[in-house]
């Protein structure tokens, strides 16, 4: 099992991503994933910059550490062959350490450019072209697609790394397992439901693939005042009680603060990993690798908490992970 840490993008500026991604590097961290949004999931957390820039200056602040996004939505707000670039690109800058996390996205993202938000169907169709557009780009040479959501038109990557770029799909149940499974390299879920796992390795194998990871995501709001940590978590990461399909379709921070307004305390710390004690976040991410998961990225909630946190990771957390996950 392979730990990382989250750079998320809702909760802190650019600079402050830059300085935590090295810091979460000589913790011990294996990757790092960064969040790729327009807009926060609620006020509190009060940040959104440009995720492709800051991962720019991330790959020269790190050396070593894979990176990832967790995840981009290449429907919409972005063109399929523009994220195509802005991967490969990553990839030079990096030296071969990244990899391009993609997924349906949410309408707190992408109706920013006034076209409206598909319904799920459509969103997935939209991924799929997606899909075939980047993974063409990536071979090499011209790519030329006409589809019902997408065109290009003689379009190339003229910078292409050595290594390619591999592609994870998030994913949330069997239709979608089945459709990206065999377009994409990696698995990728914040839910450790083990039947994703098991399907996605079945689907691999039928289209004569090798099996692949799975990467899921544990939110966890370390704090030696286990009360500070269930406040912090209730402000910032209350969002998260809808579910995704809820997520994906609110328009912006006061509809998520409307549909969790009764959320309480008490139901946060029953859902998250609040406090200052390792075996409570060991616990939590338990069902991740007994599901079939491969790899686990934290988020460490409340953008001006991660120092305390990385410490803490690097002291007693990441070993009790990494001996309880053997």
């Amino acid at each position: 099992m392979r730990f990382g840490y989250t750079l998320l993008t809702e909760q802190a500026g650019p600079r402050q991503l830059v300085a935590d991604a090295a810091a979460g590097e000589q913790a011990g961290f294996d990757f790092e994933v960064m969040s790729d949004h327009y807009s926060p999931w609620l006020d509190e957390q009060g940040h959104a910059p440009y995720a492709w820039s800051t991962l720019g200056a991330v790959t020269q602040s790190t050396e070593s550490v894979e990176l990832m996004t967790f995840v981009t939505c290449p429907i919409m707000r972005y063109h399929p062959a523009v994220v195509a670039q802005k991967a490969a690109t990553v990839q030079l800058l990096s030296g071969g350490r990244f990899l391009l996390g993609l997924g349906a996205g949410e309408n707190l993202n992408e109706h920013v450019i006034g076209e409206g938000w598909p319904p799920a169907n459509a969103r997935h169709e939209m991924l799929g072209e997606a899909l075939q557009i980047v993974n063409g780009l990536f071979d090499g040479g011209y790519t030329n697609y006409a589809g019902e959501h997408f065109r290009v038109d003689s379009a190339k990557l003229w910078d292409l790394p050595e290594r390619r770029v591999p592609v994870g799909v998030a994913v949330s149940g069997a239709q979608s397992v089945s459709k990206f499974a065999p377009l994409s390299d990696a698995l990728i879920a914040v839910e450790p439901n083990g039947q994703l796992c098991t399907q996605w390795d079945t689907e691999r194998s039928g289209a004569g693939l090798e099996t692949s990871r799975k990467i899921g995501q544990l939110p966890v709001c370390w704090d030696q005042d286990k009360k500070a940590a269930v406040r912090r978590a209730h402000e910032q990461f209350r969002w998260f009680a809808g579910g995704w399909k809820v997520n994906a379709e609110l328009p912006g921070t006061s509809a998520f603060a409307g549909a969790t307004q009764f959320v309480s305390e008490d139901d946060v710390e029953g859902a998250l990993a609040c406090g200052g004690d390792p075996e409570t976040v060991v616990e939590a991410a338990r069902p991740f690798w007994e599901a079939g998961f491969t790899d686990l990225a934290l988020v460490q909630i409340g953008g001006d908490h991660q120092a305390e946190f990385l410490d803490a990771a690097k002291r007693t957390l990441l070993p009790a992970l990494r001996e309880a996950a053997s």
